[in-house]
């Protein structure tokens, strides 16, 4: 079954409040078994538009990651990232086909 990821780009305008969402993300993360494949770091757009943050979050699975994005546990964390930030974020499906060269 192939895994389930958020996708997420984000300006933070409010980096002391944006420590709190932190802080209380960690609660739906932990429940749902999230993993940072991306958290921040250095970026370079190639094509398009982009915010300042990037993340990438991997679960076991689709359901999951929709699952954790609309728990209790996430809302309160939510609750605290608006006023501090604009994101977009999306939760995609992974890939588990084949990939170029037939491997």
């Amino acid at each position: 079954m192939p895994k389930g990821y958020w996708i997420a780009t984000v300006d933070v305008h409010d980096p002391e409040a944006y420590k709190a969402y932190v802080q209380a993300n960690a609660a739906a993360f932990a429940k749902y078994g999230a993993r940072f494949v991306v958290r921040g770091g250095r970026s370079e757009v190639m094509e398009g538009k982009s915010r300042a943050r990037n993340v990438v979050i991997e679960f076991k699975d689709y359901d999951t990651a929709l699952a954790c994005y609309r728990s209790p546990e996430y809302a309160a964390a939510v609750a605290l990232r608006k006023p501090a930030s604009e994101a977009d974020l999306i939760v995609v499906e992974g890939y588990d086909g084949v990939q170029p060269g037939g491997a």
